[in-house]
């Protein structure tokens, strides 16, 4: 497949994550789906390294891609599924969540150096709104879920995933990418068994949908999405890569509409247009000055 069309990629299959969740939620709780999630991925990129050869990082390196796991996959998606197990608005999550592309190019500013110009910056912008416009419709403001506690787990969910992506680039890049996400997702699923075991009661029912879940999310998102994610992030500036993020709420709305029969409106269309015009800015093919991965 033509690299051009990895970002693509990316987005549609990134975006089958947030339908694969909805699967999964009512049957298992999030922390106990995940950690069985990224064991899973783990084991499976694991045997794959030890079958082709390749090397593991050594110890300062394996830190590395540990540190960047735990942020990307255990906090990230740990924060985002507690916040929406405990009654949160998916919508509101998800505007949240939105900010990552905005504040992804702060901390990149800083600590790669990356030079965002000001038509980036504008993209990102554009591309925010464009996003709230798709997801206007699904917020409920007067939900019984917004409290501080699922607001503020939203918010450290996106600096997390910002500033993993951003210690990706900067520390994992020059890792063997199957070995580096093996140790990403080993790193994760510590964390979120740790959580698993201190705040969930570990009831599951177990069902169709639940093992089709966990079949998509491993094999689609944990394995083909992160890896897609792992390979933008090492051939391009991370502030143009999180921009991408922005799409994914437009596809998993046009996703919803023929899975689950969810309304689309011509104003969540408009708004998917603006997204994408957002991306396109941001995503400009204008020199950047970030520092090389190490």
């Amino acid at each position: 497949m033509p690299v051009r069309l990895f970002p693509a990629l990316f987005v549609l299959l990134w975006a089958t994550g947030f339908i694969g969740a909805r699967y999964a939620m009512p049957y298992m709780e999030p922390f106990l789906f995940l950690t069985l999630r990224f064991l899973i991925a783990g084991t499976i990129l694991g045997v794959w390294v030890a079958l082709t050869g390749n090397a593991w990082p050594g110890r300062r390196g394996a830190m590395h891609a540990i540190i960047a796991g735990c942020l990307i996959h255990g906090v990230y998606l740990g924060a985002v599924f507690w916040a929406i197990h405990q009654g949160l608005p998916a919508g509101m999550s998800a505007l949240v969540v939105g900010l990552q592309p905005l504040i992804t190019a702060m901390i990149a500013g800083v600590a790669l150096g990356e030079t965002i110009q000001p038509r980036h910056w504008a993209g990102l912008a554009i591309g925010f709104a464009g996003v709230a416009m798709v997801l206007w419709p699904k917020l409920s403001i007067a939900a019984d879920g917004i409290t501080p506690a699922t607001v503020t787990a939203s918010i450290v969910s996106v600096i997390a995933i910002s500033a993993g992506t951003v210690w990706q680039k900067r520390f994992v890049g020059a890792i063997d990418l199957k070995a580096g996400t093996a140790l990403q997702y080993f790193g994760a699923a510590v964390l979120m068994g740790l959580l698993s075991l201190v705040l969930e009661t570990h009831q599951v029912t177990w069902a169709a949908p639940l093992a089709f879940a966990m079949f998509w999310l491993v094999f689609v998102l944990s394995i083909g999405a992160v890896l897609l994610l792992m390979i933008l992030i090492k051939q391009g500036a991370v502030s143009k890569v999180a921009s991408l993020f922005y799409l994914v709420p437009g596809v998993t709305a046009l996703m919803a509409y023929v899975l689950f029969g969810e309304t689309l409106t011509h104003f969540q269309l408009i708004g998917m247009a603006i997204a994408t015009l957002g991306v396109a800015l941001s995503t400009g093919q204008r020199r950047s000055a970030a520092l090389p991965s190490r």
